[in-house]
């Protein structure tokens, strides 16, 4: 993705927003925040100085309005808002922190969650997408440590599971494609992201893989314990 960022979005803090202006949000909730120009200005409007990246309280919103934005994040970790690639990577970033996830039975719904609106977003596969691994030691214990190309940052421990899956894909333009095995990793706020391919074949270095019963095991080191995943045939 292209790096043209806009400083007045990169210096951001999200935790800052206030949901308890009153006049303000009330405003801003009967207005529409679903295009990219509106809710931008409505979160560097809520927004006070940064402080690092954190994920504000999305847990503690509770939007009473729920629209419909046309964005898509697609299965590859590119975002297209009414048809167009979005190429501000900061942008991105920003709107990542308040990615937001329901799950009904069997239906998953995926939001850009602020606390005056909820904004319906459509997603191929999974919202984030990992494209870094690296060794970080503390205290003489050793982690994988996994980035995201929105600037999460997350170890693999038994809360941060790495998980191998099938992905199909569901769009008719994509009927012939074939289904494929892709990992995952869970991050944050029942939020997964898919690992890059580079960055996994990166692992699978870092790793060690075995053969048991014509099986290919991957064992990774991380916090001082194993994990182990069941490579595909393929």
């Amino acid at each position: 993705m292209s790096s043209n960022t806009i400083n007045e979005t990169s210096d951001i803090d999200v935790t800052a927003i206030d949901d308890s202006k009153g006049s303000k949000d009330s405003d801003q909730s009967s207005q529409s925040l679903n295009n990219l120009d509106s809710l931008s200005h409505y979160l560097k409007s809520s927004a006070g100085t940064r402080q690092g990246r954190s994920i504000p309280p999305l847990d503690k919103w509770q939007p009473e309005q729920t629209i419909d934005m046309d964005l898509v994040i697609k299965a590859n970790g590119e975002w297209w808002h009414e048809g167009v690639m979005v190429t501000r990577q900061s942008l991105i970033s920003l709107f990542a922190t308040v990615l937001w996830k329901e799950q009904t039975n069997d239906t998953t719904e995926y939001f850009l969650k602020t606390p005056v609106q909820k904004l319906r977003i459509q997603v191929e596969d999974v919202p984030l997408l990992i494209n870094d691994v690296g060794i970080v030691t503390e205290e003489g214990v050793s982690w994988l440590e996994f980035t995201t190309m929105t600037g999460d940052v997350v170890r693999l421990d038994n809360e941060h599971p790495i998980e191998l899956r099938l992905y199909k894909p569901g769009t008719p333009q994509k009927e012939t494609a074939k289904e494929q095995v892709r990992p995952y990793m869970l991050v944050r706020n029942g939020l997964t992201a898919l690992i890059g391919r580079n960055t996994f074949y990166h692992l699978t270095e870092i790793g060690q893989l075995t053969e048991q019963n014509d099986k290919v095991i991957l064992t990774l080191q991380s916090g001082g314990q194993s994990y182990q995943l069941l490579m595909p045939d393929n």
